[in-house]
């Protein structure tokens, strides 16, 4: 029974629920209207009996055709759709790779096939069949991205389904090759300034400036024509280049030797001259990029000049050269400019702010007493904003003097302080730095920002602010106090001169960076002391502020204690502090300088928690490592010979291993 009437049984349009509901409704109403014709009359209902039986035949078949065209219908599209899942497997351009779970190769469709040429593949790993596949295979497996790849000589889009071990892959050859033929071919700009051009034509006869002109033209137009660019002389220490993308690219594998090449040269000839270039790609605005290429040499030049500074739209640049000092400048006609610039600024405000880095040293102290003399010369008001927490001894000890008088105890404020004096029409001085997070207070800089100054002595880095009113940075220079020691002379004479206090604050700046006037020296170094040694700076005084406290001085021979070295030739030294032990960040860099005094070490990093809670790296160097670009590396900077960074959420030892990749990345760039 049960089979009897089972829906398998059934005409084909009752197997279908809907169908079958209508069909009772019909035949109920037909019963019903049969049964009420009959009570009328039987005539009527006879009559009604046939019709209602012929219509019922004809709904029944239509019906049931219906339905058997329907599933004939979704059979037949099942059919195709399977069919064409088959053949896109088989036919589509696109590789299918399937694995077993041990790894396997167990089906692959005939669009990859002839890339394995005539190898055996079923069954056997992909390992055996492609090693070079299964590298990237492994290199990509997690990722669940499309990723471009190079295999056989041709690029393929690579999308892989790890949770059914199938692997996608397109070949994208063609439109890779058309992408990069357009990227290639995209415009760069350069501009090509000499540092020293007018200083060295100076002292030059007619003849010897032909003759320089000529050999760096020619030098130049030599290159230029070695990798295919244009290049056209501007003004006499200015050039302008034109290269392709390409082009661009094997100049920086070629590490811009030019630079090398003409300073060596003409330092043969007593007439030692560099260049500056900044070059900017990526933008299909001209003018964007005529921009970019003239801010990439103003880095370049604000770094010390002798080098080259490449950068694209949004991305970080790369910095070429830079392995000499910056040369000192004979003239002081920019300080006498940047002076007479610093008066008008002073005399359009209502009040000077003046702030040095954040753990301040004796430079950058000193530079900001030296402001103040400045701005009290003019006649203005000027707050000297410092954090007195976690201070070395030294700058305590300068400290503590300046709060012993008068004239200097109410202009030395704190930051809190700072921001609640501040005004819109008050200046904002950096000195000794040029980094608005190495700020002894970044909110004031953030408040300050459209009108700030900046007077420094390091190499300027990527992170710059956006629109300072006025830039000094000279990285010829000693330190930030011999910069603004060289301003006095061009104030107003009627003015009260520096105090003693201020002399001796500023010449014990230029004393420690200077390491007792035996790094970064030069004439205009000696010329900036024996000004402050006539104005009254106490020698004696000098010694006190420098003195070490004995816990300092353990402090540092600990660290000494530890010194390790991390080359075969034992010319890189680098001492690692305790993780539990917090060190002032003074305390590390003394540690750094006198590794320098160990016969054969080029390069001393002293790797130590400070009181911020970050890993600070003290770098320093006699010249022969360029430490800068090793800090930079590291999200630091500095000079050629000296340099600093800090990093958060990192422990020693890792520091230590992020700072030995950075050494030997820094290694095969520049061959240092």
């Amino acid at each position: 029974m049960k089979k009897l009437f089972s829906l398998a049984s059934l005409p084909p349009f009752l197997r279908d629920n809907i169908l079958r509901w209508i069909t009772v409704f019909i035949s109920l109403l037909s019963i019903l209207s049969l049964v009420i014709s009959f009570l009328y009359s039987n005539v009527l209902g006879f009559t009604l009996l046939i019709v209602i039986c012929l219509a019922l035949a004809f709904i029944f078949n239509g019906m049931n055709k219906l339905s058997e065209d329907r599933d004939n219908y979704i059979s037949n599209l099942s059919y195709r759709i399977h069919r064409g899942e088959q053949e896109t497997l088989l036919e589509m351009p696109v590789g299918v790779l399937m694995l077993s779970k041990a790894g396997n190769i167990e089906w692959v469709n005939p669009y990859l096939q002839p890339y394995f040429g005539d190898a055996d593949l079923l069954g056997n790993p992909v390992s055996v069949v492609s090693p070079e596949l299964s590298e990237i295979l492994d290199k990509y497996w997690e990722d669940e991205n499309p990723q471009v790849i190079e295999w056989k000589n041709h690029y393929f889009n690579l999308l892989i389904q790890k949770e059914y071990n199938t692997i996608y892959v397109m070949d994208i050859t063609r439109y890779f090759n058309i992408e990069k033929n357009y990227n290639d071919e995209k415009i760069a700009i350069g501009q090509i300034f000499l540092d020293n051009y007018d200083e060295i034509t100076q002292s030059m006869t007619d003849q010897n400036i032909s003759n320089l002109n000529n050999y760096v033209t020619n030098e130049l137009s030599t290159w230029a024509k070695e990798f295919g660019f244009f290049i056209k002389q501007v003004d006499e220490d200015h050039h302008i280049l034109f290269a392709y993308s390409k082009t661009l690219k094997e100049i920086e594998d070629d590490k811009f030797q030019i630079l090398d090449k003409i300073r060596e040269s003409t330092s043969k000839q007593n007439f030692p001259l560099t260049l500056s270039i900044g070059i900017a790609y990526g933008d299909d605005n001209l003018n964007s990029l005529a921009d970019q290429a003239q801010k990439d040499l103003d880095l370049a030049l604000g770094r010390g000049g002798d080098q080259v500074v490449v950068k694209s739209k949004d991305k970080e640049a790369r910095f070429y050269g830079g392995k000499t000092n910056p040369m000192e400048k004979r003239t002081r006609v920019r300080a006498r400019m940047i002076s007479q610039a610093l008066q008008e600024l002073i005399n359009e405000s209502d009040q000077v702010f003046v702030q040095g880095h954040s753990h301040p040293d004796m430079d950058s102290l000193g530079a900001c007493l030296g402001i103040h003399r400045i701005a009290s010369m003019n006649g203005k008001p000027c707050k000297m904003i410092v954090n007195e927490e976690g201070l070395h001894s030294d700058v305590q000890r300068l400290i503590g003097k300046m709060r012993s008088k008068d004239e200097l105890k109410d202009d030395l404020i704190s930051p809190e302080e700072g921001l609640q004096k501040a005004t819109d029409n008050t200046l904002l001085i950096m000195v000794d730095h040029s980094k608005p997070s190495m700020s002894c207070s970044k909110e004031i800089y953030e408040r300050l920002e459209n009108k700030v100054m900046i007077i420094d002595h390091h190499r300027r880095g990527e992170e710059f602010p956006e629109n300072p009113v006025l830039v000094y940075i000279e990285p010829y220079a000693s330190s930030t106090c011999e910069l603004i020691t060289e301003m006095f002379e061009y104030q107003s004479q009627d003015a009260e001169p520096i105090s003693k206090l201020e002399a001796t604050a500023m010449l014990t700046g230029i004393f420690v960076d200077t390491k007792s006037f035996s790094l970064r020296t030069g004439t205009r170094t000696f010329d900036a002391a024996s000004y402050l040694r006539s104005a009254g700076a106490d020698s004696e005084e000098m010694q006190a502020f420098m003195q070490e406290n004995p816990d300092d001085y353990m402090a540092r021979t600990h660290l000494i204690s530890m010194t390790k070295f991390i080359d075969e030739k034992h010319t890189l030294a680098v001492i690692c502090g305790e993780d539990e032990t917090v060190y002032d960040p003074v305390t590390a860099a003394q540690a750094a300088d006198s590794l320098l005094n160990i016969s054969g070490v080029n390069a001393s990093f002293v790797i130590t928690h400070r009181p911020d809670k970050k890993v600070g790296i003290s770098a320093r160097s006699n010249g022969s490592v360029n430490v800068q670009r090793v800090m930079e590396t590291l999200g630091g900077g500095g000079h050629l010979s000296s340099g600093a960074t800090q990093i958060k959420d990192k422990t020693i030892k890792e520091v230590e291993k992020m700072l030995v990749n950075a050494i030997n990345n820094v290694e095969k760039e520049e061959n240092i």
